[in-house]
């Protein structure tokens, strides 16, 4: 098994996008032969700082980008950054203990902060015994804290950025250029492309517009847009709301030649958009550069800010790929110039941009990595099944009965999380990503619930307008998206994914408050019912209604939601289960009431899968999770911690049992409670 680690930082979608990239390379190439973790370890060691961080640097490339070019300047001297940032030590610390944990055979790095850690973690001597690759995803590394790095290899984006790096004393043969990582296309794949421009009489100009940058301008500029009758506009507005409903209430005007995407969740459909359109306006991030140039489609550059995006431009700049454009009027004339004489001008940069895209890089880089990974055979410890409990205590709580169908399975210890979000509503990892993140840590059950508004409540009307929720327009495609993972997840780790909601029904007042799980749904539900309306709708898919947090929450991280709890007498026979415990919080009136329990993460970030999770024993199979937890016989719960964050020293070995393997359990600090 090769041990593969990828850290990244979230200050530039670049990195982010480069690192899920070269993950889905390597597990194309290798499903069953490599071992992946993708850690944003800034992340997880400073949360919401790191949050604020990453907001502000964004928002210094865009308003202040002096400032942010004297900053990047600056990580180029190792010695501020050992010394000089704050908290560092943390960063430092978490960093060793997960290459001590992890073993990994080559550890590839996106953010030169990870390189700088590296070389001080092996100062005193010891030998570094994996294979460090820098992934540097700057165009151009002038004045760039790489050159500075200790490190085997470099993977570089291009011949301009490796010859920067030689100059600077980088020895050549750890110079290799693949090309930016972009989303490959597996042979025999075909995808939407529309053909060379055909802008005749008949023929129309499709244009991408990525509000990413100058928002002051944008509506003047999709009014300018929007007066050229033969040009078909999409756009993206991210999670702006303001933003999102300026260009709806605009794209109403004229619905046949302008429509907007919204938040594109991820990057996942951007090599997509950009295959079906002749021209995209955006400011020059990496990773929409380099996807661009993959997919033949010119840009128009209407910000570019100082230090990466400098270099992201020169390259469209000096392949006549692409041109800047900072003011309306200018993109405007651009863009008459471009589609002009039947496309002319777009025809020839398509054609410049050919010799430039490499769609095979993040294929070629994988298998650079692969090769430089030295196979070790590591088993990966698993939880085996406790001894199945006597019949004679095994009563029926409920008049629900399990179905037959699973009566041949044999009965196991399942972990499972039944409360989780991804970036449908205010999670931080796509729905792929997080089935690859409980998958990798052996969960048995994965429900994923994102956050559905009730649209009759005027904190409900204001929440959509968030971008936090899953819009009301698109819970059809959240279900979609949900159901293509289900097979993935179960052939590649074995693992059940559900399909579930948090159906959030916020009042003025904690007791008017209402969060309510639908676990295990097969169609979506009208969230503007009531609660007893929704909880019917639910069982009469076959799911779980369970009680969100419903009792008073004594962590800063969110809001009480007691309503179900002042009522508990009306709502309990009607509820399948109650949180007991939910992230860092324990309920104890839930259990002193003896209501049927489970325990969640309410997992936003990967930091939260260190939380309160559901141990089950029963079958592996979706009416036996269900009807276990109906009955609440063999239920408890477990405060989960994550064994690749060096808590080898506290793993606790139990006993080898008849006819199966040796059991490792994380458990110090934790505690366990038990049902049955």
């Amino acid at each position: 098994m090769k041990k593969i680690l990828i850290l990244t930082a979230g200050f530039g979608e670049g990195e982010d996008v480069a690192a899920w990239n070269v993950r889905a390379a390597l597990e194309h190439l290798a499903p069953d032969a490599t071992r992946l973790e993708v850690l944003d370890l800034l992340d997880s060691c400073y949360g919401r700082f790191h949050d604020l961080l990453r907001h502000t640097f964004q928002a210094a490339i865009n308003s202040a980008p002096r400032l942010w070019h004297g900053f990047y300047q600056l990580l180029g001297h190792s010695q501020f950054i050992e010394g000089q940032i704050d908290g560092l030590t943390r960063l430092r610390n978490t960093l060793r203990d997960v290459l001590r944990s992890m073993e990994p055979d080559v550890v590839v790095s996106t953010c030169p902060i990870y390189s700088f850690l590296i070389e001080e973690i092996y100062r005193d001597g010891r030998v570094r015994d994996f294979t460090l690759i820098s992934l540097v995803t700057d165009s151009v590394v002038k004045d760039s804290p790489w050159a500075r790095t200790t490190c085997d290899f470099f993977a570089v984006a291009n011949e301009a950025a490796a010859r920067v790096l030689a100059e600077a004393g980088v020895p050549e043969k750890k110079i290799e250029v693949f090309g930016f990582p972009v989303q490959f296309r597996p042979k025999g794949r075909r995808e939407k492309e529309i053909a060379p421009p055909d802008l005749t009489a008949k023929g129309r100009a499709r244009i991408l517009y990525l509000i990413n940058s100058a928002r002051k301008k944008s509506p003047k500029l999709l009014d300018r847009l929007l007066e050229h009758p033969d040009w078909d506009v999409t756009v993206c507005v991210g999670r702006d709301t303001d933003l999102d409903e300026m260009a709806r209430t605009k794209a109403a005007t004229a619905p046949e030649r302008m429509e907007v995407i919204g938040n594109l969740r991820d990057m996942r459909r951007m090599p997509q958009l950009l295959r079906e359109h002749h021209i995209v306006i955006s400011k020059a991030e990496a990773g929409i550069v380099q996807e661009a140039i993959a997919a033949r489609c010119p840009m128009i550059i209407h910000k570019i800010g100082s230090g990466q995006e400098e270099g992201n431009f020169s390259l469209l700049r000096e392949a006549n790929a692409g041109v800047l454009a900072e003011k309306p009027r200018e993109v405007i004339d651009w863009l008459e110039r471009a589609f002009r004489d039947e496309g002319r001008l777009i025809s020839l940069w398509r054609n410049n941009l050919e010799p430039l895209g490499k769609p095979d890089s993040a294929l070629n880089l994988a298998r650079f990595i692969l090769e430089q990974a030295v196979t070790a055979a590591v088993p990966v410890p698993k939880l085996r099944a406790l001894p199945a409990p006597e019949a004679a205590d095994a009563p029926s709580l409920k008049t629900r009965k399990p179905t037959a169908r699973f009566r041949h399975l044999p009965k196991k210890l399942l972990l499972c999380d039944l409360h989780t979000h991804t970036t449908w509503s205010d999670g931080k990892l796509t729905v792929p990503e997080m089935v690859d993140f409980y998958g990798q840590r052996g969960f048995d059950c994965l429900c994923i619930t994102d956050h559905l508004c009730d649209p009759k409540r005027l904190l409900g009307k204001l929440v959509n307008l968030t971008g936090l929720v899953i819009p009301p327009g698109e819970v059809e495609a959240y279900f979609e998206e949900i159901e293509r993972e289900k097979k993935r997840a179960w052939a590649k780790y074995d693992l059940m994914l559900m399909t579930g909601v948090e159906f959030n029904k916020d009042g003025y007042t904690a007791k008017t408050s209402t969060h309510l799980l639908g676990v295990d749904l097969k169609h979506p539900i009208d969230p503007s019912l009531g609660i007893k309306e929704l909880i019917a709708e639910i069982h009469a898919q076959g799911g779980l209604a369970i009680a969100s947090h419903p009792h008073e929450i004594q962590s800063e991280w969110g809001k009480n939601t007691l309503y179900l709890w002042e009522h508990v007498d009306e709502y309990a026979p009607l509820i399948d289960a109650w949180e007991v415990a939910n992230r860092d919080d324990i309920f104890n009136p839930v259990g002193l009431k003896k209501l049927p329990f489970i325990a969640n993460s309410d997992f936003h970030k990967p930091k939260h899968i260190h939380s309160w999770k559901t141990l089950l024993y029963c079958e592996k199979e979706a009416e036996a999770i269900k009807h276990c937890i109906r009955v609440n016989r063999d239920v408890s719960i477990t405060l989960y911690r994550d064994h690749r964050f060096g808590l080898e020293e506290r793993q606790i070995h139990l006993p080898e049992l008849e006819d199966g393997p040796e059991i490792v359990a994380f458990a110090e600090p934790s505690m366990a409670a038990t049902r049955g």
